[in-house]
């Protein structure tokens, strides 16, 4: 099964380019170590939220932008031996050095897919979102999920991935814990919709929101009020 490398990571809005030729440096790295598909997302509709958001979560500056990326690796042993290999590589050290961001500020953790449905072909567009949800609520949130990503493709959506924390570690200044504010009971979920493009995924949306489907919606399985949320537009994508 599929194995999820997610990142949230903030780059001074005037880096875009030179960061994009540094994320395209490392795409041979990355798929010598098995990875499948590297994806980097530049924030375009990344709102601010009363609790938390994904700005917050890195500590964004007035100059900088959120970017929502991720490796995808075949399981997660390979994962787990791809970083192992990265951390005794010179190779990879040596890029580590000329870093056009604040390292020490980006976010990652591994995630286990509960839904992946639909195919990432032709996708130019993404919604991303993080958020914490009770562990004992795990079953519940994957029905909600998988009934909610065959909503979303209905409405356009390419894609649906909902992936659940499975080795979300501390960091020392940011962390997804930290940026969820979640709880010892609950885990980190680390979601994402791909669309055709951004025309899409607003039609999409306004169809969601005016469904009276949603209007039925029970109480969800998790605390809505922390769910961090926004919209990128992928500048890297080793799949289309």
């Amino acid at each position: 099964m599929t194995y999820v490398e997610g990142f949230l990571t903030p780059v001074p809005t005037a880096n875009k380019d030179v960061y994009k030729k540094h994320a395209e440096g490392a795409v041979e790295l990355f798929r010598g170590l098995g990875a499948t598909r590297f994806v980097e997302a530049w924030g375009d509709d990344v709102p601010d939220g009363k609790v938390n958001d994904l700005k917050k979560s890195v500590d964004l500056k007035d100059d900088e932008t959120v970017l929502f990326s991720w490796l995808e690796y075949p399981d997660k042993a390979t994962r787990d031996a791809a970083n192992e290999k990265m951390m005794n590589d010179p190779n990879s050290a040596e890029m580590m050095k000329d870093m056009p961001f604040d390292g020490s500020r980006m976010i990652f953790a591994g995630f286990e897919p509960i839904v992946d449905e639909g195919s990432s072909e032709g996708a130019t567009y993404l919604d991303g979102y993080v958020l914490p949800v009770p562990k004992a609520n795990r079953e519940a949130y994957r029905e909600l999920a998988q009934k909610m990503s065959g909503v979303f493709k209905e409405f356009g959506a390419l894609r649906v991935v909902e992936a659940w924390g499975e080795d979300t570690p501390d960091g020392s200044k940011t962390d997804y814990n930290r940026a969820t504010l979640k709880k010892d009971d609950e885990a980190v979920v680390y979601s994402w919709i791909e669309w055709p493009d951004k025309a899409t995924r607003d039609a999409g949306w306004e169809k969601l929101m005016k469904d009276e489907r949603m209007q039925k919606q029970e109480q969800p399985p998790f605390d809505g009020q922390r769910m961090m949320w926004g919209g990128f537009a992928p500048i890297l994508d080793t799949a289309n």
